[in-house]
């Protein structure tokens, strides 16, 4: 089996954690490709980070399924492109805000999220409601360290993560903590450990339930909505995502 991570920024040191968090969970006949656009932000800490990404995001769902791609993660919190990409791709695409929260729920009653910056708290709770889940989770917080400060040992990332996943089961009752952001991934044990709670890294969960769809045969449905999109015109800088028959 072999599945694409694709890491919608387009920072490499990041794609490579992401890449051996996949891995570290992946099971021994699935091959992972990490991967990031060559185009588009850095970081992605707003609407408009999040909007430029996605030429690049679908860029990378044609060269995956060039290269024989079965399936495929995207790894940011605000899965950006997940419903384009579902269209262009021959194999399931999971998200890692979706694949966290639904594991959540798997695991318990209620769950918080926990994010980097506070002006992605509303577009987390957006995610929320869009998954059905704003009866389960029982709030956002952010730590307000900027994704590429992550694994910055000055920002003590970890320290600040861990306070607020404690506040929150004690103050929220959260029976587990969505760590919103794909920079989190691989803090993700440590944090579970001193919290004491189920502590969720959507990167994980979203490669085990790509490979799982993958191993079951399921994709994405084409009855409808996720067809294959309508060839026409693309002109300008967009050209080259013109898609024919």
């Amino acid at each position: 089996m072999h599945i694409t991570v694709i890491n919608p920024n387009t920072t490499r040191a990041m794609t490579d954690m992401i890449g051996s968090c996949a891995r570290g969970v992946a099971g021994p006949g699935t091959r992972i490709s990490a991967v990031n656009p060559s185009m588009g932000p850095a970081s992605i800490e707003s609407h408009y980070d999040e909007a430029l990404s996605v030429p690049g995001v679908l860029h990378e769902i044609a060269e995956g399924e060039r290269a024989g791609s079965d399936g495929y993660v995207i790894a940011c919190f605000g899965d950006p492109g997940l419903d384009a990409a579902r269209e262009l791709a021959g194999g399931p695409v999971v998200g890692i805000a979706e694949a966290a929260m639904h594991a959540a729920t798997l695991v318990g009653r209620s769950f918080s999220v926990v994010t980097s910056l506070s002006r992605t708290v509303g577009r987390a709770h957006d995610l929320v409601r869009h998954y059905g889940f704003a009866d389960r989770c029982v709030g956002v917080y952010a730590c307000d360290i900027p994704v590429l400060a992550l694994d910055d040992p000055s920002t003590g990332a970890a320290r600040v993560i861990i306070e607020l996943c404690r506040q929150t089961v004690e103050r929220d009752k959260a029976d587990s903590i969505v760590l919103g952001c794909a920079g989190m991934a691989d803090l993700c044990s440590y944090v579970s450990q001193e919290v004491g709670v189920p502590v969720i890294d959507g990167v994980s969960a979203a490669t085990k339930l790509v490979e799982s769809l993958v191993t079951l045969g399921y994709s994405t449905s084409r009855r409808d909505e996720f067809a294959r999109p309508l060839p026409k015109a693309y002109v300008g800088g967009l050209s080259a995502f013109e898609l024919v028959d």
